[in-house]
């Protein structure tokens, strides 16, 4: 499987992201900042706040604080909503975050028992969430990353946010691919957080910054998110190097959502059109899909590593085996629009 990665990082270009991860990324992001600009320091200053108040704005919310991490940030903000209401139970997709890449972080830290709402492999249903008992908090991912990027209809979300309010449930959106989902909705940020009471968005993932997070609901929620950031050892001396980036590459690719998704609708009728090849969703409602080979995991890498290196063009570093076939993601950014239509109809053509 080494070779496989290898040859990926070693490709020009790539279908997925917005080139690779290097120092340069963070250069670029610094080339028309000032070298006296002052850096924020332990949550306070010019920088962090102008970046909070832009996002809140964004976002349709009274506040919005900056945390370095998603992980972080959420399970704060969970925690949050337990106290408030004196409960110590949320409920969320079986595929959520917290519950499979935080090692148990909200039950370990936080002793918040979860219930795990629907089947793995495809999103919650309104019938499930009104057959809740009593809990805390709902948190809902838009759009649902482990399954391809599924997204509920907005009439779906309306119904939920209508349930919820009936039922005293906060509401809770992971948003890390917040932006990546408006094309679907064609609505702005705000419109879609109003039906939530709090919310999280990335900024390393389609915006491709270098890292942090923003965490946006009313101002009392905010100023208590402080409090926990604090303990939690997230107000580093400076987190100006995030921020800074976080605001230039949003600013870079807020715009460019509708096109990443176009692309990769087109990109996926293409691979579809292969024998054994296959994506999810059939066309995708984001700029992301899951990609599934038909065969074994060890001579799909060595083909898939053969290609790569014969074409310059990078489909993927790693293949999860599932039974009968195997599965990776395509998250489509700015590196697509650098490969040609040659290069792509070479890549298909290896693919036959």
């Amino acid at each position: 499987m080494e070779r496989l990665a290898d040859t990926y990082r070693q490709t020009d270009v790539q279908l997925s992201g917005h080139g690779k991860r290097e120092v340069g990324v963070l250069k670029r992001a610094f080339e028309q900042v000032r070298d006296d600009e002052p850096s924020d320091q332990y949550g306070q200053g010019k920088t962090i706040r102008q970046f909070e108040e832009k996002m809140a704005q964004v976002l349709g919310k009274e506040s919005a604080v900056f945390f370095p991490s998603g992980t972080m940030a959420q399970q704060i903000a969970l925690r949050i909503w337990c106290d408030e209401t004196g409960k110590n139970t949320v409920a969320y997709h079986p595929l959520c975050h917290l519950e499979i890449h935080e090692q148990d972080g909200l039950k370990e830290l936080h002793h918040i028992e979860p219930i795990l709402v629907g089947d793995e492999n495809r999103l919650m249903t309104l019938e499930e969430i009104q057959a809740l008992p009593d809990i805390a908090c709902l948190l809902l991912e838009l759009p649902q990353r482990e399954i391809g990027g599924e997204l509920p209809t907005f009439e779906e979300l309306v119904a939920i946010h209508e349930h919820c309010r009936e039922k005293g449930i906060y509401l809770h959106l992971d948003g890390a691919r917040l932006f990546e989902s408006l094309p679907y909705y064609e609505k702005e940020a705000s419109e879609i957080c109003a039906l939530f009471d709090s919310v999280y968005v990335s900024f390393y993932k389609g915006i491709g910054g270098i890292a942090g997070a923003i965490l946006a609901g009313p101002e009392s929620f905010c100023d208590t998110s402080k409090v926990w950031k604090r303990r939690y050892g997230g107000d580093l001396i400076s987190l100006y190097p995030y921020i800074l980036s976080s605001d230039y590459y949003y600013e870079l690719r807020k715009d460019k959502m509708v096109r990443y998704r176009d692309h990769a609708v087109q990109l996926a009728a293409h691979l579809n059109e292969l024998d054994g090849v296959w994506t999810t969703p059939l066309v995708p409602v984001t700029n992301m899909f899951h990609l599934h080979f038909q065969g074994e995991k060890e001579e799909l890498s060595e083909n898939i590593a053969r290609i790569q290196e014969k074409t310059g063009v990078g489909i993927t570093g790693y293949l999860v085996e599932k039974e009968g076939f195997c599965s990776t993601e395509v998250s489509i950014g700015d590196t697509f629009e650098e490969i040609t239509s040659e290069q792509l109809d070479g890549l298909f053509r290896q693919l036959r």
